[in-house]
């Protein structure tokens, strides 16, 4: 979705921020304002940054206006500062933090009439806020601070479809999004890809599945991970994530990290989908959107990638590690949650909403 009305990019910004503030509406201040884990941001800092972001792109460089808090532009440029330390930064509080959103928006509406909208500008900030609601609420599951009824992750239910495999035959398919509409820079530009025969899961990976995989010996058989894997398996203790064992075993598996996701793609004999086998299959699955799911691609550009509008938003995490997860949680807004889009974390996340589903050789066969 790209749009170019101004009246209609005025309405969904508002339920953007809608959103934005309902999501924190039922916390105390201090829960808002105190910094939940070293790897997420105090939830005022992402209020903050939102309404700077906004300003940079929709006032500052859009319509060509001065700041309207020069002082906060360092503060809130994540590169300048990394989530380690934004919660010992002098930060705006949550008052503070949510007038300088409004002020931002009055002035962001004004430059949108006197200079009309920009198709790729304003629908990134747009994008830009709907995904900061989800990071937020990743900040929120760590402390146990989430809205009533979430997370949302249905139960698929008992039944054939659960060991499903889904065949998918060789052939040529384009990878990315094609022209014409709204889409980030790493998604470009789509280009042919040939991909031999593979077989995917029609499900991802259940809570049910994940608790067989721990029970059979899963975070004690070192044959099943990788040297990173396992060396970061032992440096912190690590088993299965809460939610796995308290949730319902047909739902799908949630806070699994890449290296949990490979380890027990070997337990049951298969592995992760490549990028590309996750995108030709897409519309062939069950569960998507419900949790980010690994694929075994690491982050990088697809051949002529050009960086736009600005390469600190992709470019700078390619080759670094980062893996790619595809089709979005729960939390995503479906205006984010694209065919083509991509998102990526380091392999030994868990705070991510994310899961796996498998994939194989022909020739290879599930456990």
């Amino acid at each position: 979705m790209t749009v170019t009305d101004t009246a209609t990019l005025a309405e969904d910004l508002a339920a953007a921020r809608r959103r934005t503030l309902d999501l924190v509406a039922h916390l105390d201040r201090a829960d808002v304002e105190r910094q939940i884990a070293p790897i997420m941001s105090p939830l005022v800092w992402d209020l903050g940054h939102i309404a700077a972001y906004e300003d940079l792109w929709l006032v500052h460089r859009h319509a060509g206006l001065d700041l309207l808090r020069p002082d906060l532009a360092a503060l809130y440029d994540a590169f300048e500062t990394p989530r380690a330390v934004r919660g010992d930064l002098e930060i705006l509080g949550l008052d503070e933090a949510v007038a300088y959103m409004a002020e931002v928006r009055a002035r962001t509406l004004a430059a949108l009439d006197r200079v009309g909208p920009d198709p790729v500008i304003h629908e990134m900030v747009l994008r830009h806020e709907l995904q900061h609601t989800e990071t937020m609420r990743q900040a929120m599951s760590i402390a146990g601070l989430l809205p009533p009824g979430e997370p949302r992750l249905p139960s698929f239910g008992p039944g054939p479809a659960a060991d499903e495999w889904l065949d998918v035959p060789a052939g040529t398919f384009g990878l990315g999004a094609p022209d014409g509409r709204f889409s980030y820079d790493n998604e470009r530009p789509r280009h042919a890809v040939d991909l031999p025969a593979f077989s995917i899961a029609r499900r991802p990976v259940t809570n049910g599945t994940w608790m067989r995989f721990v029970e059979g010996g899963g975070y004690e058989r070192r044959e099943w991970w990788s040297d990173e894997g396992w060396a970061w398996k032992e440096e912190y203790d690590i088993t299965h994530h809460a939610s796995v064992e308290a949730g319902d075993e047909d739902a799908p598996a949630c806070h699994v990290s890449w290296f949990e996701a490979e380890a027990l793609a070997r337990w049951v004999g298969a592995r992760l989908p490549t990028e590309p086998e996750w995108e030709k299959a897409r519309e062939r699955l069950d569960g998507v959107g419900l949790v980010w799911e690994w694929t075994a691609s690491e982050f990088g550009g697809y051949p002529g990638f050009v960086a736009h509008p600005y390469r600190e938003y992709s470019e700078v995490f390619f080759d670094s590690e980062y893996r790619v997860l595809r089709g979005g949680s729960w939390a995503t807004h479906p205006r984010v949650a694209t065919t083509t889009f991509r998102n990526w974390d380091l392999p030994q996340r868990r705070q991510l909403f994310a899961g796996v589903r498998l994939a194989r050789d022909p020739e290879g066969l599930p456990r």
